[in-house]
């Protein structure tokens, strides 16, 4: 069932990247690329979706936990960004869950050791991996709002609610409290 193959992938921040990564080099960044995981799954083909979620992609045990930590934490702000979402007038949830899933992709090359793992800006790093993957323009226009100043402010606005809204349930607040070194000090303990 693609509705069910696409809710597993989207509770999964890897498979989703690796689904819209596909997406991203097959049509780039145009009007036709598909933008739901199910008509991606769909476009694609089950197939060679499901080849590029099962490739190992973190090699380094190492940082196991803290990789579980980020994609506990981007499926819950996720959640959060729908909820908030569906309130708003104009802004389709799945679009914000998609957002608040991607929110924190500039931390993967320093938690994964790619070379991009220099930059010191999670943010501009997010924005980067967003236009080179060529992800759903709601991801890019997110990173986006938190690099330009005077761009409007629709996703970091939602994802900041988001937050706040996984605070009220005992989620830490990385959006607002810095994900970075909390996640290192989890893996030096």
């Amino acid at each position: 069932d693609l509705r069910e193959m696409s809710e597993m992938v989207l509770t999964d921040l890897g498979a989703t990247l690796q689904i819209l990564r596909l997406a991203g080099r097959e049509y780039g960044a145009t009007e036709d690329r598909p933008v739901r995981i199910a008509d991606c799954i769909s476009d694609l083909g089950l197939r060679t979706c499901l080849q590029a979620v099962s490739a190992e992609t973190i090699g380094r045990q190492e940082r196991k936990r803290e990789v579980v930590e980020l994609w506990s934490h981007s499926r819950e702000i996720a959640r959060c960004s729908k909820l908030v979402a569906q309130d708003m007038a104009e802004i389709d949830p799945e679009e914000a869950y998609l957002a608040g899933l991607l929110h924190a992709i500039g931390l993967l090359p320093a938690l994964l050791g790619w070379r991009e793992s220099a930059m010191a800006d999670e943010a501009l790093v997010g924005l980067r991996l967003a236009k080179r993957w060529s992800l759903p323009s709601c991801v890019t226009e997110f990173f986006s709002e938190l690099q330009l100043p005077g761009y409007a402010t629709r996703w970091s606005v939602i994802v900041r609610k988001a937050h706040l809204r996984a605070n009220r349930y005992g989620i830490d607040c990385s959006f607002d409290q810095e994900i970075r070194p909390r996640l290192y000090r989890a893996g030096q303990q």
